[in-house]
């Protein structure tokens, strides 16, 4: 079921649910790891989540392709033990819980460390596991709002937006990953396991970029639509018939682009001269550079700046993603063929390796409890091996 990686013959416990925790894993997954999911007996709550294909959830296959399901009640006795003989086989156990939750299951990192001294244990979180807000629940808008990136995003005077993905879980997600796999080399050294605290909120203030550098600078964030905040022009521009996005940062392109636009003079206006007044002077360069831009299509001035080397785009809707040939030819959209949804197209991995297929036809996602008797046997050879020695 795994698909060959730098991580084949790593196995991952995951214990997560919805998005952030579930993200990591089927990174791992895509980078070759045996994911053994472990779900409540009512199943993760994202198979209840929609698009729909058929009845089967699109939202819970496209994070969860590549896994094996295996139900456990952990409030029970016997299901924890099963648990415990998973983990005795495990490299990596993965949680999203609220900081605490283990620990009332006997399962914290601590009892875990003295069981499992090489177990990586990796907790996501709202708040991660220390600090005020530690014990508060979170969902992604949270943790937009808190993290800082609300405030930055959308146009001036707008009412608070949210960005359009799931940026808090997915940013968590990736920087658990992250971290798993710098745990996985420290051990390969060392022979010891660790714990890893991944927060939302940390995981928020951590992609605001240059923001925070801008507040501590006296320039304070705020919305200011497409625009980029210290480099100018880089912007969404309005052609004969939609918005392109043009974004140069150097003096030879900004010349390029005037010529090209027809219009030469702006390069030796001393208000646009150099980065610095391009910026402090953008939206009389927005208007003019606009003005320009009225004259032709999107396309047609975006065969031009190609050709010249600036770096543009087509602002594309969903739909023009998917049938883009540059991301078919990077394998971005891919396959499951799935025994109820039948065969779905899902985003793809973007992490290319030389040594790696990165096979277009994916395994899909477990149905809930799906690989149970497959994993049993395989503890009870375990649980034989181990006794015969």
């Amino acid at each position: 079921m795994t698909v060959a990686g730098p991580l084949s013959g790593i196995t991952i416990v995951d214990l997560t649910r919805v998005l952030a925790g579930p993200y990591c894993t089927l990174v791992l997954s895509d980078l070759g790891a045996r994911v053994i999911k472990v779900e409540h007996p009512d199943g993760d709550i994202a198979r209840g989540l929609g698009p729909w294909f058929g009845d089967t959830s699109g939202y819970f296959l496209s994070v969860n392709r590549g896994k094996e399901s295996i139900v456990l009640d952990l409030k029970r006795d016997a299901d924890r033990a099963l648990l415990h003989d998973l983990l005795a086989q495990a490299d990596v156990l993965v949680e999203n819980y609220r900081p605490g939750v283990m620990e009332k299951l006997g399962l914290g990192w601590e009892t875990l460390r003295a069981r499992y001294p090489r177990l990586i244990y990796a907790a996501t979180s709202g708040f991660g596991h220390t600090g005020p807000y530690a014990p508060r629940a979170a969902f992604d808008l949270v943790a937009q709002g808190m993290g800082g990136l609300m405030s930055v995003t959308g146009h001036p005077g707008s009412p608070p937006t949210r960005v359009g993905t799931s940026i808090g879980d997915i940013a968590a997600g990736l920087f658990t990953a992250v971290g798993i796999n710098a745990a996985l080399v420290h051990r390969a050294r060392t022979g010891e396991g660790m714990k890893i605290d991944v927060a939302m909120l940390d995981s928020q203030v951590a992609i605001t970029e240059n923001a925070i550098a801008r507040h501590f600078a006296g320039d304070t964030p705020r919305p200011i639509g497409a625009r980029h905040p210290v480099v100018a022009p880089f912007d969404a521009f309005p052609t004969k018939d939609c918005h392109i996005i043009i974004a140069v940062a150097d003096e030879a392109g900004f010349r390029r682009l005037c010529a090209i636009v027809e219009r030469p003079h702006l390069a030796d206006d001393p208000a646009f001269a150099t980065n610095t007044l391009r910026v402090r002077n953008h939206e009389a360069l927005k208007a003019e550079l606009s003005a320009a831009l009225a004259a032709r299509s999107g396309a047609e001035w975006l065969a031009l700046f190609c050709e010249a080397g600036l770096p543009c785009g087509p602002i594309n809707s969903i739909e023009d993603v998917v049938n883009d040939p540059q991301v078919a030819a990077r394998n971005m959209v891919v396959e499951v063929d799935d025994p109820n949804a039948g065969r779905v197209k899902l985003f793809g991995c973007p992490i290319k390796m030389s040594a790696f297929d990165d096979p277009h036809e994916r395994p899909t996602a477990p149905a809930l409890d799906g690989n149970r008797a497959a994993i049993l046997a395989e503890l009870g050879a375990a649980r034989t091996s181990t006794a015969r020695r």
